[in-house]
């Protein structure tokens, strides 16, 4: 028996060490007050032998928690016995030792252990409709930003291996100077009032913090920590990939980037795990799991993983591939710049935007003439099918515009559209690389696709400009034959960067881009380092120029500058850049459209993607820029944005015109040359719209 008790108890200090001296101090505490209420009893003077003993054990509890109480047992110091009096106050001491130390001891231990707990994230959180990220990268800060724009009370956790601390630092910097900038325009526009409207705007309007960010630190592959974060309970998961730009060590950033260009294993076991728990029975339904893809070899194998674990109705898998979409964007940029500008808003939660609803049909003309004759507030997009559904696409403030029914008054208002509409050759310079640079071509392919001229004329023009090693890497583009000039310079070749750069646009009479990267495979304390000194190269070409030529055009060199880190805009906007391409941010941006609003994976998958060469039919939609003076044949008449929207859309709808010119195309907003952008967000009636030849248009078409 002694043994199996030894063995029980060496067992059970082991594993619950706590719970072994909890009990050890309440035993050793009651045997203690027993004993010494048995004594205090016995030595009881005469006249008091009525007092038994659980009343002398009442007396002798009060004794260790108040001294004081000592008087209920010696009346008189002088008529009780030194034996009783030593043994009161042994009692007292001890007690104080064994009692109150012993427990206070063990209470401020169990409270310190459990708020350490909390801080490591050991304790369950039962929470229910909260978005749970796994992984940390650069992109992360602005997923979370962009839960500020999102309606009502947001929860977010965040489960990481290591860097707590950097992490909650990191974001509460980016959500405090958001939530500044917010006010500080919300201050500017109240300055037009006067006096207590003044004070009720901005009141009214004060930009609030709705985020309840939690972050874990833990292991991201363990069944009882995902569980822990409720997992099962969450609306979307969100699995980021890794960056490799955090760390000091050059052999070691050697290593993981090597690494990377092969695939990412640890995502694919994260999204296996993940969608293990959310297809499981007793997960909440209609879960989007949005997970970071950047090679092919993930993506291959994430497209595995959705054939044998997504759950209809359960778990919806949406694959996000950084690279190609990052591509696509810097492609379309280079050759519209103006839509930069328009997809800050339009990817984002905050202003215009997109929003997707259920159709009862797949009739694309109905859902638009329907839309148009009953709603002012938004704007009818497509219709697409999603696994067998009917999906409806419109632009908007907020969902909620698309519950506001109008009356959208007759008009006759018309437009002289151009019917032979062809997009001007485009001229670009490609500055530098970054790990994206071959789906920036293939962009550019894509586009070309579409575009190239039917009497075989280029449509494009590319020079590049980039260091001897990753020329060769992409074989010094000889697979583009569009890439009419590659100039081998690296960053220190000022001369031999700005003459090729002088020449090009001095030899075209379009407008030429600037394609600025920033080389996103370096250490961190040189990201955006070679982008900036190109951007200082650039901007310097452009002042002599209009220092030499005072009619000089600055319009004629559009300059795009893509940065990866947010910290260095300002610096970038110092040089009175209009296009400075945060890359990362848009990534940020779509992934938290996904995890709200996972139906728009189509249509962003649409809009990012030109037709195929030699296709008779239109097989996508895209957005375009399109210069006004050779859209339409004429400027159209100042007018309402109702009043342009329909207007160019029943233009091309006309079914008196050949299927070859009905060009679905409906205006979205314009952009002026000082690069002031307008969408039509809000009641359209009230935009008033006067349209120069030097304004651009932004739209949503066929072609």
């Amino acid at each position: 028996m002694f043994k199996k008790f030894r063995r029980w108890f060496s067992v059970q200090l082991s594993k619950r060490p706590g719970r072994v001296v909890l009990i050890a101090i309440l035993l050793l505490n009651v045997a203690f007050l027993l004993i010494s209420a048995a004594i205090i009893n016995v030595l009881a003077l005469p006249g008091t032998e009525t007092m038994g003993f659980w009343k002398s054990a009442f007396y002798t509890v009060t004794m260790v928690l108040d001294a004081g109480c000592i008087d209920n047992v010696i009346t008189d110091i002088g008529k009780s016995g030194v034996a009783l009096v030593i043994v009161c106050l042994a009692v007292i001491i001890i007690g104080m030792v064994l009692f109150t130390g012993a427990v206070i001891g063990y209470l401020t231990n169990y409270i310190s252990k459990f708020i350490e707990n909390a801080n490591l994230g050991s304790h369950k959180l039962h929470l229910s409709k909260h978005t749970v990220i796994l992984n940390w990268n650069s992109r992360a800060s602005e997923i979370v930003n962009d839960f500020l724009y999102c309606d009502g009370k947001q929860y977010v956790v965040i489960l990481v291996n290591s860097g707590k601390d950097d992490i909650e630092k990191e974001l509460s910097e980016r959500i405090a100077d958001t939530i500044a900038q917010e006010n500080a325009a919300v201050k500017k526009l109240s300055n037009a009032k006067k006096g207590l409207s003044r004070l009720v705007y901005r009141s009214k309007n004060k930009f609030k913090n709705n985020l309840v960010v939690i972050v874990r630190e833990g292991d991201t592959f363990s069944n009882k920590q995902l569980h822990d974060i409720s997992l099962e309970r969450a609306k979307s998961i969100l699995i980021l990939g890794n960056d490799i730009n955090n760390t000091m060590c050059k052999f070691d950033y050697q290593t993981r980037l090597n690494e990377q260009e092969k695939g990412n294993p640890q995502s694919i076991k994260a999204l296996v795990q993940v969608a293990d728990i959310t297809g499981a029975e007793t997960s909440d339904d209609d879960q989007k799991i949005v997970v970071e893809v950047e090679d092919d070899w993930t993506l291959e194998l994430v497209n595995k993983v959705i054939e044998q674990k997504q759950v209809d109705g359960k778990c919806n898998i949406i694959p996000v591939c950084v690279n190609k979409v990052l591509g696509r964007l810097l492609s379309q940029f280079s050759l519209m710049p103006e839509l930069n500008l328009a997809y800050r808003e339009l990817f984002s939660n905050k202003g215009a935007t997109f929003y997707s609803k259920p159709y009862r049909n797949s009739n694309e003309a109905a859902f638009t003439s329907e839309y148009f004759s009953t709603h002012l507030h938004s704007i009818p997009l497509s219709v697409m099918q999603k696994d067998g559904d009917n999906i409806a696409y419109f632009a908007a403030e907020s969902k909620k515009d698309d519950l506001k029914l109008s009356e959208v008054p007759a008009t006759d208002y018309k437009v002289s559209v151009n019917y032979d509409y062809w997009i001007e050759r485009k001229n670009v310079i490609i500055l530098g690389h970054n790990s994206k640079v071959k789906d920036i071509m293939d962009g550019f392919n894509s586009f070309r696709d579409e575009w190239n001229s039917p009497d075989g004329s280029e449509i494009m023009n590319i020079v590049v400009i980039d260091d001897s090693k990753h020329l060769e890497k992409m074989g010094r583009y000889k697979d583009y034959p569009y890439v009419t000039q590659v100039v081998e310079a690296d960053i220190y070749d000022r001369e031999a960067i700005c003459n090729t750069i002088e020449k090009f646009v001095d030899s075209n009479e379009t407008d030429t881009s600037v394609l600025i990267l920033s080389d996103d495979t370096v250490l961190n304390e040189q990201i955006d380092s070679n982008a900036i000194a190109n951007l200082i190269y650039v901007s310097n070409i452009i002042h002599r120029k209009k220092a030499e030529e005072p009619d000089f055009d600055e319009g004629k060199i559009d300059v795009v500058v893509e940065i990866l880190n947010p910290k260095h805009h300002d610096i970038v906007k110092s040089y009175s850049v209009n296009n400075v391409v945060i890359s990362n941010r848009y990534i940020s941006k779509m992934i938290t459209q996904l995890g709200e609003k996972d139906t728009l994976y189509d249509f962003y998958n649409d809009i990012l993607t030109y037709d195929s060469a030699n296709t008779e039919e239109y097989e996508s939609k895209e957005i375009y820029v399109k210069k006004v003076s050779r859209f339409f044949t004429e400027v159209p008449a100042p007018c309402s944005a109702a009043e342009l929207v329909r207007a160019v859309y029943n233009a091309f709808a006309n079914p008196s015109l050949p299927p070859e010119k009905r060009n679905h195309t409906i205006i979205l907003g314009y952009v002026r040359p000082s690069g002031e952008m307008v969408l039509f967000s809000g009641n359209q009636n009230k935009i008033r719209v006067e349209l120069t030849a030097k304004d651009k248009l932004i739209m949503y078409s066929n072609h």
